[in-house]
């Protein structure tokens, strides 16, 4: 259904990602470029944060590209009021975030970025998700057996914390997966 005009090319080694963009019935590779730099200027808006790094890891790939192919990038950040949740690096700092998004509302802001030789269009979408209050047992538990150093905010929600913790929620469920796959596609359709 969506164009062939273009070789896609997913720029992200998120299992996630490529499970939902799988999910589109489109074919696509995998190529990643290890090392890119994801710092953003302080002064940005959080809500800009996300978009940023997407266009930014999408500059890195500009060289490689051939005429037929289209590239996606993305990033997804967690903000808990004015705070700016990336990967954790430990455990302890995953359990540091968890705790402060116990009982709370935050966003999910995934910034997606599509680019050809030719044009460039980029988005991002935002989910508002809120958590039960999560005891110091719980947290424990879901960082010990499932290690999130590579997540945002230090979890997924389609893992148990997900299923245990999320009381609500406003927006894309795949969004806080990773990866706004209903929005990809509609941009998908206009290039």
């Amino acid at each position: 259904m969506l164009s062939d005009r273009y070789h896609i090319v997913l720029a992200s080694n998120s299992p996630r990602r490529k499970e939902l963009l799988a999910g589109l019935d489109v074919d696509f590779t995998v190529r990643v470029i290890d090392g890119i730099d994801e710092s953003y200027p302080h002064t940005l808006p959080t809500k800009d944060i996300a978009e940023y790094i997407s266009r930014k890891k999408a500059d890195a790939y500009r060289a490689m590209m051939s005429a037929d192919e289209l590239v996606i990038t993305a990033d997804t950040i967690v903000v808990l009021g004015n705070e700016v949740m990336g990967k954790p690096a430990d455990d302890a700092e995953a359990c540091r975030m968890l705790r402060a998004l116990s009982g709370r509302t935050h966003q999910v802001i995934t910034g997606v970025t599509l680019t050809t030789c030719r044009q460039q269009v980029s988005f991002s979408v935002t989910t508002d998700v809120t958590f039960k209050v999560l005891s110091d047992e719980e947290i424990a538990y879901y960082v010990s057996v499932y290690h999130p150093m590579d997540k945002a905010g230090a979890y997924g929600i389609q893992e148990w914390i997900g299923h245990i913790g999320v009381t609500g929620m406003s927006g894309s469920y795949f969004n806080v997966m990773g990866f706004p796959v209903q929005r990809v596609y509609e941009a998908l359709k206009m290039l």
